[in-house]
């Protein structure tokens, strides 16, 4: 039997845990700090963060399901301060990924999703429903791609940065860390970090 744990029991978390079992993992266990949760649909969440770190000897692998970035990378920061090596990463059988990718533990690639080569994802993003990732991107740590998003070739996406659902970027441009592109944009300039852009084409607004 193989038994993940993932912390996060919301709708992001359903969709990663079906993935979990189509990928073969026999038991889905979900923690949560909101106390007042004790079951996600089908399956039980079994307490906090202080439970799951508790119990990490108790199961095979382990993923934060959280789609906002700076708490995803807080949670798995405080993992891997805690002396946590199982943390994981998902690819949705559906999903095309090149064997000439590189992809960083707890990263998830959800279904209908296509990464190309020579392509780098970074610690614990998201590359979320049916986004395309062309070749020679680099998507660095806690990214999250929105669904539907397109990125032509030699792509640099920086840490913690959210690219909206629909999105698309032309390519070899830069977007900063900390970034947030709106839902729909269109990106032909890069964008520098800290910054909010969205529009088409997609204009810094802050």
């Amino acid at each position: 039997m193989k038994r993940l744990a993932i912390f996060g029991a919301s709708g992001h978390g359903k969709v990663i845990a079906e993935i979990a079992e189509l990928c073969g993992w026999t038991e889905v266990i979900f923690f949560d700090d909101d106390t007042n949760k004790n079951k996600l649909e089908k399956w039980l969440v079994s307490g906090n963060m202080n439970t799951l770190i508790s119990k990490a000897i108790n199961f095979d692998g382990c993923l934060v399901a959280i789609g906002d970035n700076k708490i995803r990378s807080e949670k798995i920061e405080l993992l891997l301060s805690k002396g946590f090596n199982n943390l994981v990463s998902l690819i949705h059988p559906s999903a095309i990924v090149s064997s000439h990718c590189e992809i960083g533990v707890g990263t998830v690639i959800m279904a209908g999703s296509l990464v190309n080569p020579f392509s780098k994802i970074g610690v614990a993003s998201i590359i979320n429903t049916g986004s395309i990732i062309e070749h020679d991107n680099v998507i660095e740590d806690y990214v999250h791609i929105s669904p539907g998003v397109k990125t032509s070739g030699g792509v640099k996406i920086g840490s913690k940065t959210w690219i909206g659902a629909g999105s698309s970027i032309k390519q070899n441009l830069t977007i900063g860390q900390n970034v947030i592109v709106g839902m729909g944009s269109v990106v032909i300039d890069s964008i520098p970090k800290n910054s909010i852009a969205f529009g088409v084409p997609a204009k810094i607004q802050k």
